[in-house]
């Protein structure tokens, strides 16, 4: 629903800024044009995250024992180790050494004194740095406070749960107990 308020505000005020007879007015509907499309790109940010948010907790909520993959990892070390060997041996003998200087050469060092830093730094926009901001600081202290609620465990080490066949095996008797008196002439 607000999805499609915002996204009719936002047309209806685009069409406006062209049909108002009054320039106030058409200076005043790009802002509000602007203002619903920065809503419809927070409920944007928004769904993602939760989208992302529950394909965490579907994986979480497998229960994967933590012994079977220690095993698991050490019956693939001799692969990762024999790969790992293969992106070294890339790294220092394929890779041309004027592109990544990864080794120390004879090489005339003058022009590092001449690289000018402010050029080769990236401004962000508005939109960048306000994601930035809610993806690393707000998001992932509430991604942290969700995993551990949802992951707390008993003294026991198992999840809490309730003991569906104890609650119905309640007699009807022992959970309500009658009054004898009236409770308002009392």
């Amino acid at each position: 629903m607000i999805l499609s308020v915002l996204s009719s505000l936002a047309l209806v005020s685009g069409l406006m800024v062209v049909r108002a007879k009054n320039p106030v007015h058409s200076v005043l509907f790009p802002i509000l044009v602007f203002c619903d499309t920065s809503g419809l790109l927070l409920l944007l940010v928004v769904h993602i995250g939760a989208i992302a948010v529950s394909f965490l907790f579907v994986v979480m909520m497998f229960h994967i024992q933590i012994a079977e993959i220690h095993e698991e990892v050490l019956r693939y070390l001799p692969v990762s180790g024999i790969i790992g060997l293969i992106f070294w041996w890339e790294m220092f003998f394929i890779l041309d050494n004027e592109t990544i200087p990864l080794l120390p050469t004879q090489r005339n060092t003058t022009s590092l004194r001449y690289t000018v830093y402010a050029v080769k730094v990236r401004s962000w926009t508005n939109l960048e740095t306000l994601g930035n901001l809610l993806y690393t600081y707000y998001s992932s202290v509430a991604m942290i406070g969700a995993i551990v609620l949802t992951m707390h465990r008993t003294t026991h080490g198992a999840v809490k749960r309730q003991d569906v066949f104890r609650r119905n095996a309640i007699s009807f008797r022992r959970t309500i107990m009658r009054r004898t008196t009236d409770p308002i002439t009392r």
